[in-house]
């Protein structure tokens, strides 16, 4: 054998175990840090491993530095805690497989409020035709909140959300299936300038609290191209949050597209430059909506909702400044944040109820509410559709059924 050929080798092995043991690698796979990927044994600690990897890799002339959490195959992760910042300017996780919570709530090893959360990590990048199974129906029966056990006091745990994102700037998560989150889907707090489209999200609609995405405290976000079916909002917009454009939404079962709720127990609370385009609503409780508490003070201002499809949706448009959550024992309270420059454009299809259009305003009343080619008929045959409001202005042209408060023009 040649010397040359010896060195060559020598060369390939070194360089092999080189990259195994991480130095210069920019691809990482969570089956190489011992996960099991069979569903059955914890691969949470095998997935820290990999991420820290990642994190602490340099975006070399590969790009991009990734973890791959591969097909074909199922990991059973509890909850995990994933922080940057990163070494490299942006991570990205790519899911093709399937990640699993605990099956039972008595099985989570701690209380959480996410499952799997991100922490300020900038130009996080999550894709993958992959699955996030928060295996929540047992979650979702009377009481069945975790009574766990640590350090020998027991704790009483509120059920997690699936997937959370806090402080994590130019966000892109893409592609994902979500299912069954013990508590809403997916969580979004304090990120500005990201994206997220290509999503499933599924519950049952009959499970309680399942909202599709969150949104709080956030800014300058895109969120296209997705279809979302759960227990509760398929989307909710909360406090702090403005310049959020949401397109192209199959919603259906759930709640519908939520602006709120906006200030409980009293808070400030403002939401604006809220849009929604080309958004679908396919027999959902509610279609477009605002809802505020009463004693709040604030503002919810410049919300359009157009183009929306309406398939026996049972309240499609609906402002309600007298949101109490289900409950009967809220305080009668005139106080409330002010809504003002909602605009309502190109609505067709169907009411399941008589009421399609409600404006239930409190004194201070809403302000500069313009509908325009707004055409809702009843779903069930011969049957009018109404509209009701109280201490409302603005203006409508072309709205069936019509709205007393507005002006028509």
């Amino acid at each position: 054998m040649s010397s040359v050929l010896v060195s060559s080798m020598l060369f390939c092995i070194i360089a092999a175990s080189y990259f195994r043991i991480g130095y210069g690698q920019t691809t990482f796979n969570v089956l190489d840090y011992d996960a099991a990927g069979d569903g059955q044994r914890d691969d949470s600690e095998a997935f820290l491993k990999a991420w820290k990897a990642l994190c602490a890799a340099n975006e070399g002339d590969k790009g991009t530095p990734r973890l791959i959490i591969p097909a074909k195959k199922k990991f059973l992760f509890q909850p995990i805690k994933l922080s940057g910042p990163c070494k490299s300017n942006s991570v990205h996780v790519e899911i093709l497989g399937k990640v699993v919570a605990p099956k039972t709530p008595n099985a989570w090893k701690e209380c959480v409020e996410s499952w799997i959360s991100f922490s300020s990590v900038t130009n996080l990048i999550i894709s993958g035709a992959g699955e996030i199974n928060g295996q929540g129906s047992r979650w979702w029966t009377r009481d069945s909140n975790l009574n766990h056990v640590r350090n020998g006091n027991k704790a009483r745990c509120q059920r997690p959300k699936a997937l959370g994102f806090s402080k994590c700037n130019n966000l892109q998560l893409s592609g994902l299936t979500l299912a069954d989150s013990p508590k809403g889907h997916i969580s979004i707090d304090s990120c500005h300038n990201g994206t997220v489209s290509y999503l499933h999200i599924r519950a049952p609609k009959d499970s309680p609290n399942t909202d599709g995405i969150d949104i709080s405290k956030s800014s300058h976000l895109n969120i296209h191209d997705c279809n979302i079916g759960t227990g509760d909002d398929c989307i909710a917009i909360n406090s702090g949050s403005s310049h959020i454009n949401i397109t192209n939404i199959a919603c259906g079962p759930g709640h519908g597209i939520s602006v709120g709720s906006l200030g409980k127990n009293g808070a400030y609370a403002t939401a604006e430059e809220i849009h929604v385009r080309n958004c679908s609503f396919n027999g959902t409780l509610n279609g477009a909506r605002i809802k505020t508490w009463q004693g709040a003070s604030g503002y919810a201002r410049k919300i359009s909702f157009e183009q929306i499809t309406l398939i026996e949706t049972s309240n499609p448009i609906i402002i309600d400044q007298y949101y109490c959550n289900g409950r009967h024992d809220c305080k009668n309270l005139t106080s409330t944040l002010n809504v003002s420059d909602v605009t309502y454009n190109g609505f067709h299809g169907t009411s399941k109820n008589e009421k399609a259009i409600t404006f239930d305003c409190a004194t201070l009343g809403c302000v500069n509410i313009v509908m325009n080619q707004i055409n809702i008929t009843s779903a069930i045959p011969n049957k009018e559709t109404q509209a009701s409001c109280s201490n409302v202005n603005g203006t409508s042209r072309a709205t069936a059924p019509q709205v007393p408060c507005l002006q028509i023009y």
